[in-house]
């Protein structure tokens, strides 16, 4: 892929020698994406159980594996670490290996908490090393292509921004997604990615107000957000572990909108559409990628070859925004994980 609207050809970035903590699913499709996709590789996993660890590293031809991650940390060959734990984790290994000298890509949402997101920050700060949280979405093609929309006055004023990502999971009581002590829940895995679209549109909200059920483990199941803004800008964000929603997004502006297709936080289609109109398609982007997360892979190898520690397109300040979201709407429904700060 060529030069498209300012987002560069992930496989023209620098190489960069990624080390992974937690071979799961989603560590599955980050491998694939660093070997298929950009000029970087895949050279050591960690996993807690060794034999785990040793199947993924066979896998995606991975020269080393490692029980425990703090033979990871200490392997001169990686250059950055990709944490894909669950997020009651996310703190311990990114902070540990940012103090290893490693840069770190965080999956989302980054942590538990707010605390926990300026704890993994300040560390990467003292260590001198870069940063990021793993919002591939922030990224990709047709995010750029909305966002340049917007700045070229295409809608006019933006007014408000819409969006929603629903999954139908039947979960047992002792899955990840229901476990208070692994940080499960809504939000954290799903919310993150509706709430984070609206920051990366308009910024911290100056209100939140949350509303929905809790698992029979005490976990957010469905919770519906809506986060307030000056006059007359306002937001909606949903999220639920129980249907399918048509996890789609829309930009409302003075003088048109924008919609993306579901699911609208992966390589997808954006349009844009005529004001007052029902239907009336002026231009089209059709955004759908194969993988999707060699983009992230290449913003984090370009700022590590320009020795910065944080990335523009997901900053530091937007990732704490993001929690705080999170964090004032599981306070209001009422749920907290154990341990946390």
């Amino acid at each position: 892929m060529s030069d498209v609207l300012g987002v560069l050809d992930p496989a023209a970035a620098p190489s960069l020698r990624w080390g992974i903590i937690a071979p799961g699913g989603i560590a599955n499709k980050f491998a694939e994406a660093v070997s298929q996709f950009t000029a970087g590789q895949v050279v050591a996993v960690s996993s807690r159980d060794e034999g785990r660890a040793r199947s993924f590293a066979e896998r995606h031809g991975i020269p080393r594996a490692y029980a425990g991650h703090e033979a990871l940390g200490a392997d001169p060959e990686v250059d950055a670490v990709y944490v894909a734990s669950p997020h009651s984790a996310h703190r311990e290994h990114a902070v540990a290996m940012a103090r290893a000298g490693k840069h770190v890509l965080i999956e989302k949402a980054l942590a538990r908490n707010l605390v926990e997101v300026n704890e993994i920050f300040d560390a990467a700060r003292g260590a001198g090393v870069f940063a990021m949280e793993a919002m591939w979405t922030r990224h990709l093609p047709h995010i750029a292509a909305v966002r340049r929309w917007i700045a070229d006055g295409r809608i006019g004023e933006v007014v408000t921004v819409v969006a929603d990502h629903g999954q139908s999971l039947d979960l047992g009581p002792d899955h990840r997604l229901k476990a208070p002590e692994l940080a499960g829940g809504a939000l954290l895995d799903l919310g993150v990615y509706p709430v984070a679209f609206v920051v990366d549109l308009l910024g911290a909200p100056t209100s939140v107000h949350a509303a929905g059920h809790r698992t029979e483990t005490g976990v957010d199941a469905s919770v519906a957000l809506t986060l307030g803004y000056p006059d007359p800008v306002f937001a909606q964000a949903s999220c639920t572990l129980k249907v399918k929603t048509p996890t789609t997004a829309v930009v409302c502006g003075t003088g048109g909108r924008i919609e993306l297709d579901g699911d609208f936080y992966g390589g997808t289609v954006a349009r844009l559409l005529a004001p007052g109109k029902v239907r009336e398609v002026v231009e089209e982007f059709d955004g759908r990628v194969a993988n999707g997360f060699q983009f992230e892979i290449a913003e984090v190898a370009r700022c590590v070859a320009d020795g910065r520690v944080e990335s523009e397109r997901m900053r530091w300040d937007d990732s704490r925004a993001v929690m705080s979201v999170l964090d004032e709407a599981r306070r209001q429904m009422g749920v907290r994980y154990p341990g946390e700060a």
